[in-house]
């Protein structure tokens, strides 16, 4: 690794940090009255080098010449440890004291993966990488098939979604040491299960990111986002920033062996490059992985599909698959008839929406967003469905909510049911998030542990938020809002995974563990055969699926989202499909075939079967 602290061998270690406004940078060894210090050659191309005895498991921090031509000491931004927090000494690490034992995993095809999205502070009531491995049996007996941890990268004080981060190279140590979470791994893989990261390469957090200070070239000022100036990725010196994230992203797809990345927004990457940071990072990714299945997920509200185009073999020429929010809002919009913000572009013809989505990838291809006021989306028809991944909830259609609330609170109980067939046995990939498979009543709210000042302006901010909502317009309302630097709202968040056996909970786990099985033995097998992308139409209200493999037959779904039976001339096959048993019980639900005499779908159903060519 270029960037950081570098075991050598023979006790030393070679500390590199690139500031080119810096003259002079110092190494600080050591901490308290046993700290020394140490000047540092300054290179060509504005790197500052030194070589000197250190063992794993040194402190150090660099003294760097500020903008406003002081010193300060400030961590390694590409620190592999931070375990006192973002504001504290770096870490030594041997990047090799970890011995793996799944030595023979390569990975799983990407068309197979069932994805399960947690996050680790609030997965189990220990929050620990730890605590998370003890976990991962069930979720593999459930159905699960792939992993994606919420951003990791080292964030200021205990608690954070994640997006705050500030150390792209170091675990958050509230979650544990490297080793933790690179035996996490190792079970995961252990169990078949491949790991994803979600990792921030749009922006750094607001507070312990110093960069600002001592490195301006990190940073285009002529380009702006949600968060302010944007990475510097095409500007000058932008050389060094590229290669900076192309490391990190090798860093945990080699160092820690995860089987690929999600890149958060990359809408919010400003680059002009040829070929842009997201391609060379997919690039480089793939060019790295030596015999292994590594795959680069987006969450890309453009919808461009070009991002996702795919050689005459099948292989992706940039990213494997894309998160797609017109899944999940024609979903929402359907079980819960919400048409605020967004979802009002899907309210008008939810199911059709919905029906596009899972059969072309995008509902949005190039047509006119209301709620965006321009054309959103370019054509997906060529993709396969495995370049989609779907979901009914992620965290930020929970944590997005002011109260936190998961869909069965909000939702009709009954649509869920055909809404969960529809999703966990279409050809495309889909999400469950953490929770969501047996309806937990813990919500998961926005939190943080932010400075006093900076603590205060975000709880403001979140509570003038939701000031255009009805609900939360009076300003005693908004104070209903949780704080998001409480740890009270933290702690509520937490899984209490003793609801599984618990009326209610039980019956949904039941609906998904049945309908993740079906995809096991009647999707999955053929997976890689769903090469194009599928056809849907809608009759009286009924949504008609359908996707066909290489070998000539096809896979069928049909889904009735009203409340009365329709006749949908079912043919004399096997059926598979979930309906209401229980209405209006809370996640009440079956994965027996509920298809009436003469061939009517009954209401809040869906059913899926094979066909003939």
């Amino acid at each position: 690794m270029p960037f950081g602290a570098e075991l050598e061998g023979g006790g030393r270690t070679r500390f590199r940090l690139w500031a080119p406004s810096s003259a002079c940078v110092q190494l600080q060894l050591g901490e308290g009255e046993a700290r020394t210090t140490h000047a540092m050659q300054r290179l060509a191309g504005g790197w500052h080098h030194l070589s000197v005895s250190a063992a794993a498991g040194s402190r150090y921090k660099f003294l760097v010449q500020t903008r406003g031509g002081g010193t300060m000491p400030v961590p390694d931004p590409a620190s592999r440890s931070n375990p006192g927090g973002v504001h504290g000494a770096s870490e030594v690490v041997d990047p090799h004291g970890y011995r793996w034992r799944s030595h023979d995993w390569r990975g799983r095809p990407f068309c197979e993966a069932v994805i399960y999205e947690l996050h680790v502070g609030t997965f189990t009531a220990e929050g620990s990488f730890a605590a998370a491995a003890r976990r991962l049996p069930e979720l593999a007996a459930l159905g699960v098939t792939a992993l994606q941890l919420m951003p990791l990268a080292a964030f200021p004080g205990r608690r954070n979604w994640g997006y705050d981060g500030v150390m792209q190279f170091a675990p958050a140590g509230c979650y544990g040491a490297p080793d933790d979470l690179k035996a996490f791994i190792d079970g995961a893989h252990a169990l078949q299960l491949m790991v994803f990261l979600d990792v921030v390469y749009n922006h750094f957090g607001p507070e312990g990111n110093y960069l600002h200070v001592y490195c301006p070239e990190f940073f285009n000022a002529a380009q702006r986002t949600p968060w302010g100036a944007a990475i510097n990725f095409d500007g000058r010196d932008s050389a060094t920033v590229r290669e900076f994230f192309i490391d990190n992203a090798l860093y945990w797809t080699q160092e820690y062996r995860f089987d690929g990345l999600r890149l958060d927004a990359v809408h919010a990457m400003r680059d002009t490059s040829t070929p842009d940071i997201v391609c060379e990072i997919a690039a480089r990714i793939r060019q790295a992985s030596t015999g292994r299945e590594l795959h680069v997920v987006l969450e890309n509200n453009r919808n461009e599909a070009h991002y996702l185009r795919r050689d005459a073999r099948g292989t992706p020429l940039c990213a494997t698959a894309q998160w797609d929010d017109d899944v999940h809002h024609s979903l929402h919009v359907v079980c819960s008839g919400e048409a605020d913000g967004y979802y009002a572009d899907y309210a008008q013809q939810p199911i059709e929406s919905l029906g596009r989505a899972l059969a072309e990838g995008f509902a949005f291809q190039g047509e006119y967003s209301k709620y965006r006021d321009r054309a959103r989306g370019e054509p997906s028809g060529d993709l396969p469905p495995s370049a989609f991944v779907g979901f009914l909830q992620n965290h930020d259609m929970v944590g997005n909510r002011a109260c936190g609330d998961r869909i069965q609170n909000f939702a009709n109980p009954a649509l869920l049911t055909a809404a969960y067939a529809c999703l966990l046995l279409s050809p495309q990939v889909p999400l469950l998030f953490m929770g969501e498979d047996f309806a937990a009543s813990t919500p998961f709210l926005f939190f943080c542990d932010f400075g006093a000042e900076l603590a205060a302006a975000v709880t403001h901010g979140r509570r003038r938020e939701f000031e255009r909502f009805a609900a939360f317009a009076a300003d005693a309302a908004a104070v209903r809002i949780p704080d998001p630097n409480a740890e009270a709202t933290f702690s509520a968040c937490k899984l209490r995974w003793e609801e599984r056996e618990l009326p209610g909970h039980r019956e949904r786990l039941a609906l998904i563990r049945g309908l993740l099985e079906l995809r096991r033995r009647h999707v999955t097998p053929h997976a890689a055969q769903f090469s194009r992308a599928g056809r849907y139409w809608v009759t009286d209200g009924l949504l008609h699926l359908r996707w066909r493999r290489s070998s000539g037959d096809a896979w069928s779904v049909q889904a009735n989202f009203t409340s009365r039976s329709i006749n949908a001339e079912v043919p004399e096959q096997p059926v598979y499909a979930a309906g209401v048993r229980d209405y209006p019980g809370t996640g009440a639900g079956s994965t027996q075939a509920r298809i009436e005499p003469g061939g009517a779908i009954a209401a809040w159903t869906a059913a899926a079967r094979p066909l003939l060519a």
